[in-house]
């Protein structure tokens, strides 16, 4: 078995510990009222994806969350390349880039839904707001954090500024790119979730928040195990393109030895 066979076999040997441990203790050290089973989750889980209930819901938190992601991930770096790179324009700016980034997204909710209405648009804008600044900086830093004498030096060489852009500066900032992405995507499903909370019809946030009305721990854990999954999912994805983009890098043998020499 491969070492990623067998990171993947420990990790559900872990996740089955858990749910064994919770199973075992609910009933008994925790009142099922307050923490539902993960047997009766899953038993909810089952018949919402087998009546085709949660798709509806599922679709609409997906959609407000990648369109928004897609747009404030994009714009993020755009900007942040560009910034690095305008000196003068980033030191007259970062006061005004500072001061909407302290702006509190739970104060902009409900502004947004005024504006937009309850739909998915007020929701994607919310997400954008968060993701937009979470890549900026990190793109942001990972560009200015290149080597200034090894640009300098290729200049001498009689490299082009675009040469450099795309044999030097991009393949040293997709580290930090990557780091935001997937820094950005949970919050991105948050602000979704939140917005939906606040204002909605359809979503899972909706769902959630709809099951807690009725004192359905069940109803509102399978939610946030389904959002949970998502995130998961989407942070692998990311794992592996950065992988992909980053395979010129020499890679650190895993093997480990014993001498101190």
């Amino acid at each position: 078995m491969t070492g990623r066979g067998r990171l993947f076999v420990y990790r559900l040997l872990f996740g089955f510990v858990l749910l064994a441990a919770w199973e075992a203790a609910s009933g008994r050290l925790i009142d099922p009222f307050w923490v539902s089973r993960p047997s009766d989750i899953f038993k909810y889980l089952w018949g919402v994806f087998a009546d085709g209930s949660i798709f509806g819901h599922l679709a609409i938190t997906l959609y407000e969350t990648f369109v928004g992601f897609f747009i404030g991930a994009t714009s993020g770096i755009a900007l942040g390349f560009f910034l690095a790179r305008k000196e003068v324009l980033a030191q007259v700016l970062d006061p005004y880039i500072v001061a909407f980034n302290g702006i509190p997204r739970i104060a902009l909710a409900p502004l947004f839904i005024i504006w937009f209405g309850i739909g998915p648009n007020s929701k994607v804008i919310l997400v954008v707001t968060v993701v937009f600044f979470l890549t900026f900086f990190n793109t942001y830093a990972g560009v200015k954090g290149v080597d200034v004498e090894l640009k300098n030096i290729l200049r001498v060489m009689g490299a082009s500024e675009r040469q450099i852009l795309f044999k030097v500066t991009i393949p040293a900032t997709v580290p930090w790119i990557a780091t935001g992405l997937k820094i950005s995507l949970p919050y991105a499903i948050v602000s979704a979730v939140v917005g939906e909370f606040i204002a909605a019809s359809k979503g899972l946030g909706y769902l959630i928040n709809y099951n807690t009305s009725l004192f359905s721990t069940t109803g509102a854990l399978g939610g946030i195990l389904i959002l949970a999954l998502v995130v998961v999912l989407c942070n692998e994805i990311i794992s592996r393109a950065e992988a992909y983009l980053l395979r010129w890098r020499p890679r650190e043998n895993g093997r480990k030895s014993n001498e101190l020499y």
